[in-house]
């Protein structure tokens, strides 16, 4: 569900987007995500109050996988994750040559820290030591009675079939909730993204509304 929709499947697994993004039309959701990607964001001077502490990213550990920050010495296994075009079709990912995916690459290295509104915090997801997909949070509400997260997520096909997303989603998911202090947790995903939407029953997400092609969806304890 990654800036939701997601890979767990050899077929698609993309990342879901945010209840936010439903207030959008598509078209300046899109031009949006685009350069979020690209490293684009507004000022903190802008951005409005802060959560009560800062929420840095960590090491999170489950039976069979590494959560943890992303690094340059990732750059082959990002270059061949984000070179696939079914990651790509429900992302607002352009295609990228090796150097564009490094600077893409550093770009997440820096997002580590959630505390003012819209601040992305990005987990690489590690499996016997190279990268195998990624994990991410949005700050869409910041007051503690109403914070909310955006999750995402996305993996490459060749990982897919074991329950790797379900498993580093779930472990986010606890993290947003047990640590970030989240009273909600919502994505987008393209109606077409069957496993994707899976996924996101599957932990438990329901369906809320329809914007355009995406459903957006919700995550209550």
């Amino acid at each position: 569900m990654t800036h939701p929709r997601a890979l767990d499947h050899p077929a698609r697994w993309a990342p879901v987007r945010h209840e936010l993004a439903s207030a959008r039309p598509p078209m300046l959701r899109r031009i949006r995500d685009r350069l979020a990607s690209a490293g684009v964001r507004r000022p903190r001077l802008v951005r409005g109050e802060r959560t009560e502490i800062p929420f840095d990213a960590r090491d999170i550990r489950t039976s069979r996988l590494l959560l943890r920050p992303h690094r340059m010495s990732d750059a082959a296994d990002w270059f061949a994750l984000q070179s696939e075009p079914a990651v790509r079709e429900f992302l607002p990912w352009p295609e990228r040559d090796a150097r564009g995916s490094a600077r893409h690459l550093r770009d997440r290295t820096r997002h580590t820290r959630l505390w003012q509104k819209d601040d992305f915090l990005a987990l690489a997801i590690e499996r016997d030591g190279g990268l195998i997909g990624d994990v991410s949070l949005h700050l869409r509400t910041v007051a503690a009675a109403s914070r909310s997260v955006e999750i995402g997520w996305v993996l490459h096909p060749r990982s897919g079939g074991h329950g790797y997303a379900t498993e580093a989603t779930e472990a986010l998911l606890a993290f947003a909730y047990d640590v970030v202090g989240a009273r909600r947790v919502t994505a987008v995903t393209d109606a077409r993204n069957a496993p994707s939407l899976a996924l996101a029953r599957r932990l438990g997400f329901v369906e809320v509304r329809s914007d355009g092609t995406d459903l957006v969806l919700t995550h209550q304890r």
